[in-house]
């Protein structure tokens, strides 16, 4: 099986091309955050600078290479489910489920190794370019040189690894598990276990952040961490509410067609709910602490305009990384449609029709995924507000939410629609026997 694996991607890469996308980016992100920890310990290096790279390292690459793992795993999810189908058929033919997963978990381990080897000469310009916003900054000293070494490559390495490897096993388990007629049941409940768990470790960070000095340099960090755990967590979660959304249209096609895609959409909302939930509450994050400072009567100094700019520069990077992974994501998940599509076209529906339900499926994903999102945002900038200023609510205005909201908005319905326009090219009758 494992030569088969080889096979497949040499003859077959088109479709893998999303996973490789995803081990890319993610182990390019990783590297060049990891890299930091290359250049702290290099001879020479003094205190403050090893500090500041010390915590870049840790708080940003941190919830960075968290969020890499779900962004490569969940792709990794959808591209599994692509190929039910062809699974289902080595079954047939004779091969054990040891079989199949040991080909798919070897594809997706080959294809991760590639992405992440692809992504050493685009992380190492990409740590270089950081160091040198560090130093633009006054954060780390001019005399500091870049070292990108072993912590970097096996962080890049064995982050995109495990996420793909993982992600296929867990993927290849409940394919296999559906061939053979069983229940789902536990995939729910370990959704809803692994969703609870998160939102228990959110909580504990979140409180963690009351117990800080208003003035602590790492108070934006468990505030950060919190939200971003608890927008994981309210991911999970997703599939089931979109079911409990579409209860009141499941007399309508878009209320069928999301009440059973709704498994189908867990991939997606992992990447779009923590976009909305990083990039609200970072942002708001940051605007608090730079009110608060300006609201004391004292204007900022050359280190807060520095650190600012800063968490800007190195959280945006981040935030297009989700932003590409629910893209992706999109785009894998619509385009694997094309035997639906077919079938609903030769049971009447007109392409017009197809692109309606499309259409109504994308909003209720982005409606979906904005207020789960913004709610786990919600959490850490109240948690972050008590703490910096002693006032949980603070006056924020909502043109960052907003720009957010129609960024997540635009970036799912224009997706999903293109996509969709391409797969109803195929004649029906082509398309209703695909995969078949």
């Amino acid at each position: 099986m494992f030569a088969m694996a080889l096979r497949n991607v040499r003859f077959q890469p088109g479709r893998l091309v999303s996973t490789l996308l995803a081990t890319f980016l993610g182990a390019a992100i990783v590297m060049a955050f990891a890299s930091m920890f290359d250049t702290r310990s290099a001879p020479g290096v003094d205190d403050t600078s090893a500090t500041s790279l010390g915590i870049a390292a840790n708080v940003v690459g941190g919830y960075g290479t968290l969020l890499v793992f779900f962004a490569v795993a969940s792709t990794m999810t959808v591209n599994v489910r692509q190929r039910s189908g062809e699974l289902t058929l080595l079954r047939a033919a004779g091969a054990t489920p040891g079989q199949v997963r040991l080909m798919v978990v070897g594809e997706s381990a080959l294809v991760a190794l590639v992405g992440a080897a692809l992504a050493i000469v685009p992380a190492w310009f990409g740590g270089r370019a950081l160091l040198d916003v560090f130093q633009d900054t006054d954060q780390v000293a001019p005399s500091v040189d870049y070292v990108f070494g072993a912590v970097a490559l096996a962080m890049g390495f064995g982050t995109t690894l495990v996420a793909a490897v993982g992600g296929a096993f867990l993927a290849v388990r409940r394919a296999t598990r559906s061939a053979l007629g069983r229940t789902e049941q536990p995939r729910t409940r370990a959704r809803t276990t692994g969703a609870v768990v998160l939102a228990l470790v959110a909580a504990g960070l979140l409180a963690v952040t009351g117990t800080l000095e208003p003035d602590d340099p790492i108070l934006m960090a468990p505030a950060g961490y919190g939200a971003i755990l608890l927008s994981l967590g309210l991911g999970l979660l997703a599939p089931a509410l979109l079911r409990i959304l579409a209860a009141p249209a499941r007399g309508t096609l878009s209320g069928m067609t999301l009440r059973q895609g709704a498994d189908r959409q867990s991939g997606i909302f992992l990447p779009l709910v923590s976009f909305v939930g990083m990039a609200t509450g970072t942002l708001y994050i940051q605007t608090v602490a730079t009110d608060t400072l300006k609201a004391s009567g004292l204007s900022q100094t050359v280190e807060d305009k520095n650190l600012e700019t800063l968490n800007l520069v190195v959280v945006g990077i981040i935030v297009v990384f989700a932003c590409v992974m629910l893209v992706n994501g999109l785009y894998a998940a619509t385009s694997e449609r094309v035997r639906e599509f077919g079938q609903l076209r030769l049971a009447g529906a007109t392409p017009r029709q197809v692109l309606g339900v499309v259409a109504a499926e994308g909003l209720a994903l982005t409606v979906l995924g904005v207020v789960l999102g913004t709610g786990a945002a919600v959490a850490g900038i109240l948690a972050y507000s008590r703490a910096r200023t002693g006032d949980a609510v603070p006056e924020l205005g909502p043109a960052i939410w907003v720009t957010i909201a129609v960024i997540a908005a635009a970036s799912t319905l224009v997706t999903t629609l293109a996509t969709a326009r391409q797969v109803l090219r195929v004649p029906a009758v082509e398309a209703a026997s695909a995969g078949a």
